[in-house]
């Protein structure tokens, strides 16, 4: 069994404190700027998500207008009425996107969203 408490091993712990101490700094653990990286990261993940969400409210709506038509074409009160619930869901997850998301960025720390940061 491998003990790193072993006077066998001490020459593993530096290693190991080095290593720990570069993931610290990547992820934002240390006051030197070595999170830069990884709240740059975050904020464009952020911004990516945004996008795709609303892309997906956005297919949503479209798909709710079509119905829509498609029932008043057809003078079809089941389609009319799926097509305004899909019209308002593509419409709430729109503003969900655009509204929410970015206070995501508040709790990475990065700043950049209303939700505050550094």
């Amino acid at each position: 069994m491998f003990n790193l408490f072993n006077a066998r091993t001490s020459h593993f712990m530096p290693m190991m404190s080095v290593i720990a101490l570069s993931a610290m700094r990547l992820f934002g653990f240390s006051n030197q700027g070595g999170g830069v990286f990884l709240m740059g990261f975050f904020s464009s993940a952020i911004d990516g998500l945004k996008t795709v969400i609303t892309a997906i409210g956005a297919g949503i709506g479209v798909w709710g207008v079509i119905n829509l038509l498609e029932g008043y074409g057809n003078d079809n009160a089941g389609s009319k009425s799926q097509g305004i619930k899909q019209l308002m869901a593509g419409g709430g997850i729109i503003i969900l996107a655009q509204t929410v998301i970015p206070l995501l960025s508040g709790l990475f720390g990065g700043g950049g969203g209303e939700g505050g940061g550094k």
